[in-house]
């Protein structure tokens, strides 16, 4: 039954990819409202909510490493996070449906260093209504969404750490 549970998420994934939203996939688009509110626990464990960012500008992306743009994208993301060290950002990798053991090895062989949360039921994923893996929101400081993206992007060029620094606290 599972696999048969696992098969019908990703067919729905994939046709929803197909099918859905506007826009190109990876394209960077205005967002606005408050941003739903989460806790999660990541590979380690460690309970996180998204109220423990406030006052940081967050990445949050929905993703699965059974899912090929995923995988594509994280090592940019992974970039993206060292390139604002020290800065009031923080990325967070939310993983569809997969346990800690399977996580925890993509994130080694990755050399990934930002939390890995788990959405085992994909309760959060619903109430952020994500519909296509990955995707992304933008999250200012304020815990409002300010961009969402859909489909993988390359999360260090220049023009999104562009967009991202505009919404950074000033020093």
């Amino acid at each position: 039954m599972d696999r048969f549970v696992t098969w019908c998420i990703r067919a729905a994934l994939l046709f929803a990819a197909l099918c859905g939203g506007a826009g190109a996939a990876g394209e960077i688009r205005d967002a606005g409202g408050k941003a739903p509110p989460f806790a999660l626990r990541d590979v380690d464990g460690r309970e996180h909510h998204l109220a423990d960012y406030r006052g940081k500008v967050v990445l949050l992306n929905f993703w699965a490493t059974w899912c090929e743009p995923c995988r594509e994208e994280m090592p940019s993301l992974d970039r993206l996070a060292e390139k604002l060290a020290g800065r009031p950002f923080a990325v967070l990798a939310v993983d569809y449906g997969e346990g800690p053991p399977k996580v925890r090895a993509f994130a080694e062989a990755q050399r990934l260093r930002f939390p890995l949360l788990l959405d085992r039921d994909g309760a959060v994923a619903r109430s952020w209504k994500v519909r296509v893996l990955p995707a992304s929101y933008v999250i200012g400081p304020d815990q409002q969404l300010r961009h969402v993206v859909v489909g993988a992007r390359d999360w260090d060029s220049a023009d999104t750490l562009a967009i991202i620094e505009k919404l950074l606290p000033k020093r």
